[in-house]
């Protein structure tokens, strides 16, 4: 009974690592991909009329 437990928790473990490095890779993909947006923005800002 304690085997299949620490087979549970260990994939869970394994789970919960996976969907944190691709929590992590997304958050800096987007973050950069914001940066550059803004980046473009600023540097057009004369041309933009309201």
């Amino acid at each position: 009974m304690e085997e299949k437990t620490y087979k549970v928790m260990g994939g869970s473990g394994a789970l919960n690592i996976a969907v944190g490095v691709v929590m992590l890779v997304t958050g800096i993909v987007s973050g950069t991909l914001l940066i550059i947006s803004g980046a473009k923005l600023l540097a057009r800002r004369s041309k933009i009329m309201f």
